[in-house]
């Protein structure tokens, strides 16, 4: 998923919300940080909100956003947005192709999960009739959207938050299978995971025992630090799962930190941030967080209405989605 950004000149602006804190940082800041500015491109047709039906866990609610000038921070109460919470639709049901299946070849879905280290696993999908097809993997809360090459097949590695691993894999018919295996290695990490649908424009940055945006130490997608970190206890690493290829695909970023075996004592900093684009501005946009902390798996939902074009290029950060991680020396 590509992210388009426009560095603008204006002032910057503060966003204040009740129920979870967050900033909106101005596009100046935001070129620090993230670097010089993309083009931008026309705007295409924009996704539907993240489909949270099925999710559990306390709702942090946006209320009375005020958009305020940096100039002018004490304004009565201009660009007051209220949160709304809009629901996407559910997935049209299709039955597969078996127009390839040569005769006598099951249609059945198949799953096997191997543990790699890491608390990682190796998850392994075979589905002859549903090539090229794109299936939903669900395990403890976190969902993804992934899509099967040209056999039907596909393979990838993915965290995982509980031991066992129970992955869930299905198809838009109804179609899918089960995959379960132990993971003796999960207990040494602490994991958090930022799921959302479509180009809502989410992000985690871990910024590691002090280290600021843009250096070694912050780790988010486009610097997702070293597994092989990791298993030393130098630091952590993130991955981002989902076919961003794939129409309103959901979406995760995964980071995990080697609590059990740190080298240094400290706090990782911990917040998801969102960039103001033409893909979300002014739109409804929901979120899940997922924590693993020594073994429990905590969840947050968040609602919030965007603020509108005019300010594309900035960013929200909101430091109360994701709890920061407290890490002790091993």
């Amino acid at each position: 998923m590509a992210y388009y950004k426009q560095i603008a000149t204006a002032g910057g602006t503060l966003v204040c919300a009740v129920g979870i804190g967050f900033i909106m940082q101005n596009s100046d800041t935001a070129e620090s940080r993230y670097g010089a500015a993309k083009a931008v491109q026309a705007p295409v047709a924009v996704q539907a909100p993240v489909d949270t039906a099925a999710l559990d866990g306390p709702v942090l609610d946006v209320h009375d956003i005020i958009l305020t000038s940096a100039l002018d921070q004490d304004a009565p109460d201009a660009g007051r947005r209220d949160t709304v919470v809009a629901l996407g639709p559910v997935d049209t049901l299709v039955s597969p192709d078996t127009s390839d299946v040569a005769p006598g070849q099951s249609c059945s879905v198949t799953a096997v999960a191997k543990p790699s280290g890491l608390g990682l696993v190796d998850l392994t999908v075979i589905a002859p009739c549903f090539a090229n097809e794109r299936l939903t993997v669900h395990h403890s809360g976190m969902r993804f959207t992934e899509t099967t090459d040209a056999t039907g097949a596909l393979d990838l590695s993915m965290p995982v938050l509980a031991d066992p691993a129970v992955i869930v894999v299905a198809f838009a018919n109804g179609d899918g299978a089960v995959a379960q295996t132990d993971v003796p290695s999960l207990n040494q990490f602490d994991r958090a995971v930022l799921q959302w649908k479509g180009d809502a424009g989410f992000q985690i940055h871990a910024r590691e025992f002090g280290a600021d945006y843009g250096t070694q130490g912050d780790i988010w997608a486009e610097s997702p630090g070293d597994p092989v970190q990791a298993i030393s206890g130098e630091g952590g690493f993130l991955m981002r799962l989902g076919d961003q290829t794939a129409s309103d695909a959901m979406v995760a970023d995964i980071y995990t930190y080697p609590s059990g075996a740190s080298r240094q004592a400290g706090v990782v900093d911990l917040s998801a941030e969102i960039e103001v684009s033409l893909f979300n501005c002014g739109l409804d946009i929901e979120a899940q967080s997922l924590e693993v902390r020594d073994g429990d798996i905590t969840t947050r939902n968040l609602d919030l209405t965007m603020p509108g074009c005019d300010t594309i290029g900035s960013f929200l950060v909101l430091n109360n989605l994701i709890q920061d991680l407290k890490v002790a020396q091993k």
